[in-house]
């Protein structure tokens, strides 16, 4: 949750201050105000009374709240601390604001934890009038989802509801990424089209990022891709919609049309990632391994995404990027550049498998100085296969007329459980195995 959405905890203490106010202006006036919109009308908790009666608490608690609100923390906190520990206050009411004001400060500080304590302090005390109760309970949930505490968030949603006896398109919003954080992927998605349905619904992209996904995780990817389409029609020009719209025809193995999709916000200068041009690149090589008659094309396409990224410093020049980039040459059968592209993988890369990769391709193209040295590096930098390792290390020897050179790795390889009993085969062919 951003730090923006805080806002709402001002109000509520807005309210809270505006009670305080209202408690000395109605024993020293008789005037006729103004009748304040009851916001929980319906709610089932009884009204409690206020029992802050005192001026002196009266005072000190607003200039408390009002020092909380307006960010002077030292002061705030020198006030409000007695009266949050009881110490200085009679008055349940007065206590209970205080929390609520000590909340706001721990929150603004990044101590949600510390928020959430205070805060449910405050309501468990009981004596928060039925509007200030309620939006604080609203508050401790979205604070509960900021620090990831997605069951009792949930829970304590659904009492607000309950005992509050409100709906509104926010929180229906709130219920669907709670329910998609715990993977009630078909409850995630009957709250978000409920809160779009709402009439007080200001749609959020947010919502559709979440709707979309659980449409994936339910194995309704063409609903997801359709919603995802559809918002990038709305906001043709934004990244994250554009990203999420790609990955959901993905999902949704619509690749011709997530190549469609992403080629066209390509020539429309609309790349501004990494992950678009990347995406791009996996696509067309997935796209290539589907139809074979097209392979060969994808995979050049897919280098040239790549190549372009790097040119233009929005590809980062990462072992793993490299290591695509070389893949896609392998795939198009150009193996002069992929083992250039694995050989940058291997530059900066902090294992030996892009060096093993380098060595499999000299293997392949008969260079078997280079693919010996390019195989011993990668068991020197590690390799999560080793065995395989090994085996490209036995065939370079055997390539090179070493023989016990080969016979070696190969029984090297033969120690690893993956490989043993292929090497151990090659080493009976050879008259050396068991």
């Amino acid at each position: 949750m951003k730090q923006g959405s805080f806002s709402k905890f001002a109000l509520a203490t807005a309210i809270a201050l505006s009670l305080v106010g209202g408690a000395a202006s109605a024993r020293d006036s008789k005037k006729d105000e103004p009748k304040k919109e009851v916001l929980y009308p319906n709610a089932t908790r009884s009204e409690p009374k206020l029992d802050l009666k005192s001026e002196k608490d009266q005072k000190a608690i607003q200039e408390g709240l009002d020092a909380a609100n307006n960010g002077e923390k030292d002061k705030a906190l020198q006030i409000l601390t007695p009266i949050a520990d009881g110490s200085g206050t009679s008055s349940k009411y007065a206590q209970a604001l205080a929390l609520q004001g000590i909340a706001n400060l721990k929150y603004n500080d990044g101590d949600v934890k510390g928020a959430i304590v205070d805060l449910k302090k405050a309501l468990d005390i009981g004596v928060m009038p039925n509007d200030t109760y309620f939006q604080l309970k609203y508050m401790y949930t979205q604070f509960l989802v900021a620090d990831e505490q997605y069951a009792p968030a949930l829970q304590s949603l659904q009492e607000w509801r309950a005992e509050g006896k409100k709906e509104t398109a926010d929180s229906y919003g709130l219920e669907g990424n709670i329910d998609y954080r715990l993977e009630k992927y078909p409850e995630a998605i009957a709250a978000i089209t409920k809160a779009k349905s709402m009439p007080d619904a200001k749609p959020q992209g947010s919502w559709d990022q979440i709707l979309a996904a659980s449409y994936s995780e339910t194995g309704q990817g063409d609903k997801a891709a359709a919603l995802a389409t559809e918002a990038l029609a709305k906001n043709p020009n934004d990244a994250t919609t554009l990203n999420n719209a790609a990955s959901s025809l993905i999902q949704a193995q619509k690749y011709p049309e997530a190549i469609a999709l992403l080629e066209k916000a390509r020539s429309a200068g609309a790349f501004k990632d990494e992950k678009q041009y990347v995406n791009l690149a996996k696509v067309y090589l997935i796209d290539g391994q589907e139809h074979t008659d097209r392979q060969a094309a994808n995979a050049a396409k897919a280098a040239a995404v790549l190549k372009e990224g790097f040119d233009k410093g929005v590809v980062q020049k990462t072992g793993e990027n490299y290591n695509l980039l070389g893949d896609s040459y392998v795939t198009g059968d150009d193996m002069k550049n992929a083992v250039g592209a694995y050989t940058q993988a291997a530059a900066v890369a902090t294992n030996g498998e892009p060096a093993l990769k380098v060595a499999r391709v000299q293997l392949q193209e008969n260079q078997y100085s280079a693919a010996k040295k390019s195989a011993t590096d990668a068991i020197s930098k590690g390799v999560q296969h080793k065995g395989q390792a090994y085996m490209v290390l036995a065939e370079a020897e055997r390539g090179l007329k070493n023989k016990a050179g080969a016979i070696e790795a190969m029984k090297k390889a033969a120690q690893d459980p993956e490989t043993s009993a292929k090497a151990n085969a090659w080493l009976k062919t050879a008259g050396t195995g068991k």
